[in-house]
């Protein structure tokens, strides 16, 4: 990767030049806040290193400036002034992370290993998102939060495989949606997708339905159907909520993925089939498997690739672009213009969706067309929406508050937990350093 170092010191731009050469990657250094800018512009960078004091145009400067011409190379700051309220101005001004001198060299490659890994990252997820088509519903697969991010990378990575994937996750969470992801990217996206609800077939025709049936198997088969098996032959097919399926035809499932073999009901010869099997559940497998309501066998012989889908709560970076989604999605279905005030945002923003993304386009869908104006407000998604019973003491409390209160007291007890270290309790919360301090000013924690 190429890495530019702007600082005006000689001697720093020499070592981290022979520091980062060594460990393999292509620097270029740069004595000034303008030349640097200058040759950040005029060249492709993957990284660049920036002092925040230098004469003439200063790191913030230089940041402010690349972020307006349109560079997209991640930018990390360093700098001997300041500490923490430099680190927060440069987060503010768009650096992906602060470096405070003097620093370690191996501090110096660990950051630039995790910012070559998110560069990587994106990569990845723009590839598999070319991959997709135009479907509307592809478009609902945000990845603002690291989670889904993390989800996307997996699918890249396994979608050119046959390998069977369990997607885990709450009702809601988008399971079907990833893997139809996986059926698109994969080389098999010009045959058939099918899916199927394990818990909304009857577990006596869901036998027949899977592998198919003869002619005269059972009362009312009055002619040969192939099962979703032979359908889905060449494709995918997406078993959801296999956690429902009965023990015994769990037994049939299995012998299936081992042998690529399946057999209609009643018929007496096998059928070779070619199809990848995707499985999802809300259940966990691991534990059913244990408590014998599920064969460990087929867990482990599904479970070869787990993609593990958070609920939407916890990933509310998804929440405000999967709604300006939805509000496309109904405009086109409503044929008017449908867009959502900040104030409408901050709202969705604040609230638990327990039903996850299921809910929250029944949200937005419902407030379009309840409402007689084109700009969605708050209070378009507050007239119906059920407001959960308080906890005792907050009767007063709007949910927006209440949980910015609970982010303000997590992360408060886990600054204190790390004796302070910023970086340690970023990892500690589950988030990155940039939105700790996005936080902490926002909330004044000092």
């Amino acid at each position: 990767m190429r890495v530019l170092v702007v600082d005006d010191e000689p001697g720093l731009r020499q070592s981290l030049g022979m520091l980062l050469s060594d460990a393999g990657y292509t620097v270029v250094g740069e004595s000034d806040g303008k030349k640097g800018l200058e040759r950040a512009l005029a060249d492709s960078f993957d990284l660049i290193l920036c002092d925040i004091r230098m004469p003439d145009l200063d790191g913030l400067g230089f940041l402010r400036a690349y972020g307006a011409r349109g560079g997209t190379a991640l930018v990390i700051m360093m700098s001997a002034y300041g500490g923490e309220e430099a680190a927060l101005a440069a987060m503010k001004e768009g650096a992906y992370d602060y470096i405070p001198k003097p620093f370690r060299p191996d501090e110096v490659i660990l950051t630039l290993k995790k910012a070559e890994e998110r560069e990587r990252l994106g990569r990845a997820v723009a590839g598999l998102k070319a991959q997709l088509d135009l479907d509307p519903d592809a478009r609902a697969l945000v990845a603002e939060s690291k989670a889904m991010r993390d989800a996307l990378e997996v699918v890249s990575r396994v979608a050119a495989h046959r390998t069977t994937v369990l997607i885990t996750g709450e009702s809601g969470t988008g399971k079907e949606l990833l893997a139809r992801a996986i059926h698109r990217a994969s080389p098999r996206a010009d045959a058939p997708f099918v899916a199927v609800n394990c818990a909304a077939i009857p577990d006596t025709l869901l036998e027949s339905e899977l592998f198919g049936h003869v002619r005269g198997a059972f009362t009312g088969a009055t002619a040969d159907k192939p099962g979703l098996f032979e359908q889905a032959h060449t494709g995918t097919l997406l078993l959801d909520e296999i956690g429902e399926m009965p023990l015994a035809l769990q037994s049939k499932l299995l012998r299936v993925l081992q042998d690529g073999e399946i057999r209609r009901v009643g018929d007496q010869r096998s059928r070779r089939v070619d199809t990848r099997v995707l499985a999802a559940t809300a259940r966990d497998l691991g534990e059913e498997s244990r408590d014998g309501n599920f064969r460990e066998d087929l867990y482990y012989r599904l479970n070869v690739v787990t993609i593990e889908l958070p609920p939407l709560r916890e990933r509310r970076e998804d929440i405000a672009p999967l709604a300006r989604h939805f509000a496309a999605g109904a405009a086109r279905r409503l044929g008017r213009p449908v867009t959502l005030t900040p104030d409408a945002v901050t709202w969705l923003e604040a609230q638990p969706w327990r039903g996850n993304v299921r809910e929250l386009e029944h949200a937005v869908e419902r407030a379009a067309i309840l409402s007689d104006h084109e700009v969605l407000g708050a209070e378009d998604f507050r007239r119906d929406a059920r407001e959960p019973e308080p906890p005792p003491g907050t009767a007063n409390q709007s949910l927006k508050s209440a949980v910015e209160s609970a982010e303000r007291d997590a992360i408060t007890a886990a600054l204190a937990a790390v004796n302070g270290n910023r970086r340690a309790a970023a990892a500690r919360l589950g988030v990155s350093l940039r939105t700790l301090f996005y936080k902490m000013d926002r909330y004044r924690i000092e």
